[in-house]
């Protein structure tokens, strides 16, 4: 197993995409953590408060989806470029490769969750410097958003395999990932409030310290005073998600013949 974990983390290390989401992940939080900086005290808390404060340096929503993006790539990239084929025949034990994705997708996905953690930390950080406030987040706090923030992006990372070994085509996989997490959960969130705590996306940006509704986009953005799912019943859901649909993975298309 360790051996293909090494293979598919070195097919991640190979892949462009792995280093130009990377880029994305740094560019997206910079912009969408210092946006919320500039509606601090208007239409959010004040940075200078632990709210506002907390409002911008989560602001990781984005990471999430370029995670699991992630995921459905590395699962169906294989697919798409017929290499699949020799894969499977090194390793005829299909549910192993599916395994050894899973994890690689994982760690991958929970670098990119740190990097975002912190490059959104730190944009908060100047945003405060540059006002003369104080921090009113202790260090603890904002290193378990950035650890939040991993853990978040990594199971999402695994959910992410997982739907590209069921859909198997890249193109509709990254698209209906972003469609859900964009379009669907927006609009299931603000239209049904008591079902948005356990909505896949919602579940992994509270992972990261956000407020339910935070990651939301379009008219489904509201930041609700809903309690979400607890740190550790959130992770435990968002693994039995990624759990299960793996599973079905392994059982249905992941052990189709392969065209």
């Amino acid at each position: 197993m360790t051996r293909l974990i090494r293979s598919e983390l070195l097919k991640l290390h190979t892949m462009r995409a792995t280093y130009g989401l990377a880029l994305l992940v740094i560019a997206h939080t910079i912009l969408f953590a210092s946006l919320e900086a500039t509606r601090s005290g208007r239409k959010v808390a004040p940075i200078s408060t632990a709210s506002g404060l907390s409002t911008v340096s989560t602001a990781t929503g984005i990471t999430m989806i370029l995670a699991a993006i992630l995921g459905v790539m590395l699962a169906s990239g294989e697919y798409r470029h017929t290499n699949a084929t020799l894969t499977y025949l090194a390793t005829p034990r299909r549910g192993r490769v599916l395994t050894a994705k899973t994890v690689a997708a994982a760690l991958v996905g929970f670098l990119y969750g740190i990097l975002a953690g912190v490059v959104a930390t730190g944009t908060a950080l100047v945003f405060i410097a540059a006002h003369h406030d104080h921090v009113t987040l202790s260090t603890l706090t904002m290193i378990g958003h950035i650890l939040g923030a991993g853990l978040g992006a990594a199971l999402l990372a695994a959910i992410g395999v997982a739907i590209g070994s069921l859909i198997r085509a890249q193109v509709p996989g990254i698209i209906g990932t972003l469609v859900w997490c964009l379009v669907i959960e927006s609009i299931l969130g603000g239209s049904l409030t008591a079902i948005r705590p356990y909505l896949p996306y919602t579940v992994a940006t509270t992972l990261g310290g956000a407020k339910l509704g935070a990651g939301a986009f379009g008219p489904g953005y509201s930041v609700s005073n809903q309690h979400a799912l607890s740190f550790v019943v959130a992770a435990l859901a968002l693994a039995a998600l990624g759990g299960l649909l793996a599973l079905i993975a392994d059982r249905t298309t992941v052990q189709h013949d392969i065209t």
